[in-house]
């Protein structure tokens, strides 16, 4: 199979001295990778800042680069939602971005052994203080406090009826109910240790009580809750629809409008700054249909097209992120076994760069996507091969691989969902 990924070439290291000058140099680190049976000869990334020196490549704005210049070593977790026992396994995220499996920890709950199929079953928060994680075969949320690849387990709270997506801002976290026995959301006050304590009153149904729902979403300012509908009662207006609810300064949701997806089962959103959003459209999953939209959220709650159904030729495109810096999205694409890349305008319009800007195979089944080190680095977890793929975001949005795709400890094509990085 052949990957449309260019490995970077070897970088070079030079030294300047000038003569007649006290000793003025600087070591640059290419961060260049050595060729060979895998090895990789690691550079520092680190620029040294001369007088009214200026940021370049490619078109890159000065603050993406400043956010990107240094990367520092994290973690990365990911879920294994099996019916008997849920774990998380934990990562080592070196400076490069590259990834080596650590261990394993349970979370004292169960998954549905079957995918999630919806973005944000797995949350970091507080600065990676605290990590959060669904067990949608036993109804409840596990959190654990974190410390390097190290989790601690703090709790394990009841969440409602098949929770499978996480949202969390401030002291607030809510949780989507995905059980067509009664799908909704439901709230918890977050305290200073990380643990959950229910929010009262909180639980809100869904706008169709036969939604099949994709993920539950924080606004940037914490004052709208939206719901994606992959599939929802068409008898009802609009055929395919997005919930928005208004957040009260008590934390409750209310005020629920049903508002127009463009394109045909929304599976997931980002936001990219206060008010405008990405949509993946799957198309129901017919081959090569798959589209995102771009929105702008008015101060009502309304959403109104950007871009309309962008298509990238791909299938069944379900989990997306957009960089810190605003200026791209990667979605994943089930179907296809790839990754295809967008990048945005001031205005929020987006366009296609690459539909298949990364190819992992075709039986790879990818799923959840998330960054590390500012954006820096990109992460997709393959249900289908049960591993852990990293990326460089190179400052053209293209995509290079860090490394061999992490395998072990997740299940093979049976139900691995959730990825957390930092």
């Amino acid at each position: 199979m052949v990957s449309r990924i260019k490995n970077f070439a070897v970088g070079s290291l030079s030294l300047i001295t000038l003569v007649g000058v006290s000793t003025i140099a600087q070591a640059q680190g290419s961060g260049g990778q050595a060729q060979g049976s895998g090895a990789q000869a690691q550079g520092s990334g680190a620029q040294a800042q001369g007088s009214g020196a200026q940021a370049q490549g490619s078109g890159a704005q000065a603050d993406s680069d400043q956010s990107r210049r240094v990367a520092r070593k994290g973690a990365a977790f990911a879920m294994t939602n099996r019916s008997t026992s849920n774990e998380i396994i934990t990562y080592k995220r070196a400076a490069n971005g590259a990834l080596t499996r650590v261990g394993r920890v349970a979370t004292r709950g169960k998954g549905i052994g079957t995918d999630l199929d919806t973005q944000g079953g797995l949350r970091l928060a507080r600065h990676h203080r605290f990590l959060y994680a669904v067990n949608a075969g036993s109804d409840n949320i596990s959190v654990f406090s974190v410390k390097g690849t190290r989790l601690t387990f703090l709790q394990k709270v009841y969440a409602g009826d098949e929770p499978t997506s996480l949202t969390i801002r401030g002291n607030l976290l809510y949780v989507l109910n995905s059980s067509v026995a009664g799908n909704g959301i439901r709230g918890f006050n977050v305290a200073s240790n990380g643990t959950l304590t229910r929010l009262r009153h909180s639980f809100r149904l869904l706008s169709s009580p036969i939604a099949v729902p994709g993920q539950v979403q924080f606004s940037p300012d914490g004052q709208r809750l939206l719901v994606t509908q992959k599939t929802t009662n068409v008898l009802l207006p609009p055929k395919n629809a997005i919930d928005v609810y208004r957040v009260g300064s008590n934390g409750l949701a209310s005020n629920l409008k049903r508002e127009a997806s463009h394109g045909l089962r929304p599976f997931s959103l980002a936001f990219r700054n206060k008010n405008q959003l990405l949509v993946t459209e799957s198309f129901n999953a017919a081959d090569g249909a798959s589209a995102v939209s771009s929105y702008r959220m008015s101060t009502k709650g309304s959403l109104d097209v950007i871009s309309g159904s962008i298509r990238n030729r791909q299938t069944d495109t379900c989990w997306v992120v957009i960089t810190k810096d605003d200026r791209y999205a990667f979605v994943a694409n089930f179907g296809s076994g790839t990754i295809s890349s967008y990048k945005f305008s001031d205005t929020g319009k987006v366009r296609l760069i690459d539909g298949n800007a990364a190819f992992l195979g075709i039986t790879s089944q990818p799923v959840d996507l998330d960054l590390g080190a500012n954006s820096r680095y990109l992460y997709l977890l393959l249900r289908g091969t049960g591993g852990v793929a990293a990326f460089k975001i190179q400052d053209n949005g293209d995509l290079s691989p860090r490394g061999s795709v992490v395998t072990g400890g997740l299940p093979v094509a049976d139900g691995a969902s959730g990825l957390a990085v930092y």
